[in-house]
């Protein structure tokens, strides 16, 4: 049984009937793609141009900005220079006070080594004690100052900082721009790009992006100024405390050998009552010494009494006749045991007078020693450490 239907040559031609409006529609697309990209060419080469002249005015803005931000760079590095250099002076004279003040510590410390009688209050105490009272207010001040330099130091860096952050940005950016003004279609291949990858837009206008930089250069004229000023009060307080000193000082050298000829009196008197103690216990010795022979002596002679009694006692029952020569024994004994004991009490007498004789002559040593010490305090120690004391000018 056939089918009814189209017959082959008919398929045929409906098929290239199909093919021809295929064709047709397939050329129109052709004639609008090429309409297309000849207007987005047109229009992407105009963006590009106007890209460009926007890219160029944005690197002259930049590099306008730039110098102006050098140049008050230059202005606080030099600045900043200046103070480091005083800060230097600065700390060479709290070094002068603190090598004075050791001076003058130390003077007063020598002379604390008197016995308690020898610490007086003299006129040398009371210079020393103002001429160190002057110094520690000197030093506390430059230390202040130092601090505020210190200080200014560091916000004149601070504006530094952002002048110099403020300028390695604007470098970053005028790099940028000038590349992205360079930039060709041909070169893009040589950029690693990342793709979706977000850009961050922080919103900031172009006058505020301009009045960021105005700020830092205003932050850093600000701080000239106030370096400006503590410069000025730095110098005067430098020739002011300078004076100070060196007045002090002079005070202090004149006070100071008011004592020596006192302590040379007081220790030769001492030194001739020493030799005399030294006479009297060399012959309270010498009696002590015959007083221990004295001593022997008797004993010897006693024991000798004491051993015949013993022999005597031997005798046969009917011989211990308490005659006289018994009798004489027995006085000899007592009467030599008396005699030691009188010798005793007058050795222990001489031992307690040569140990009075040795007291006086340990506190005559002492004394001396304690002189002679005050003595080389102040005409050789104190006189060496403040010899080249020399105040100048800070």
């Amino acid at each position: 049984m056939s089918v009814p239907g189209h017959s082959p040559q008919q398929g045929d031609e409906t098929k290239l009937m199909n093919f021809e409006v295929l064709r047709n529609n397939s050329e129109l697309f052709r004639a609008e793609c090429t309409r297309l990209m000849l207007e987005t060419d047109k229009e992407s080469k105009r963006m590009q141009n106007d890209d460009n002249r926007r890219l160029d005015q944005r690197l002259r803005d930049i590099q306008f900005l730039k110098k102006e931000l050098e140049l008050k760079l230059e202005e606080i590095i030099v600045e900043i220079d200046v103070l480091i250099a005083l800060q230097s002076r600065v700390a060479k004279a709290l070094e002068a006070c603190t090598e004075t003040l050791k001076v003058s510590v130390v003077c007063l410390e020598e002379r604390r080594k008197h016995l308690p009688s020898e610490r007086l209050h003299d006129e040398v105490d009371k210079e020393l004690l103002k001429e160190k009272e002057v110094i520690e207010g000197v030093a506390s001040l430059l230390q202040r100052v130092t601090e505020q330099i210190t200080e200014q130091i560091r916000l004149d860096r601070s504006a530094k900082y952002q002048l110099e952050k403020d300028l390695k940005e604007k470098f970053e950016a005028q790099c940028i721009d000038n590349s992205c003004l360079l930039m060709t279609h041909h070169s893009i291949n040589n950029l690693q790009r990342s793709k979706n990858t977000e850009t961050v837009l922080l919103g900031v206008t172009p006058k505020q992006w301009e009045n960021i930089s105005d700020i830092n250069m205003t932050k850093a004229e600000q701080q000239q100024a106030n370096s400006l000023t503590l410069r000025a009060l730095v110098e005067c307080l430098l020739e002011q405390t300078a004076a100070d000193m060196q007045k002090q000082v002079q005070a202090t050298a004149a006070a100071f050998q008011l004592n020596v000829r006192e302590i040379k009196s007081a220790k030769s008197q001492m030194e001739d009552q020493l030799a005399a103690i030294l006479s009297e216990f060399a012959s309270q010795e010498r009696i002590g010494e015959d007083l221990q022979v004295a001593i022997a002596e008797r004993e010897q002679v006693m024991s000798l009494a004491q051993a015949r009694l013993a022999l005597r006692r031997q005798r046969p029952g009917k011989e211990q006749c308490h005659d006289p020569a018994q009798s004489q024994l027995l006085a000899e004994v007592q009467q030599l045991n008396a005699h030691i004991s009188t010798l005793h009490e007058a050795a222990a007498q001489s031992d307690e007078e040569q140990r009075a004789l040795l007291r006086c002559q340990l506190e005559l040593q002492e004394g001396i020693e304690m002189k002679a010490n005050s003595l080389y305090i102040d005409e050789v120690i104190c006189a060496q450490h403040r010899e080249p004391i020399v105040i100048h000018n800070f």
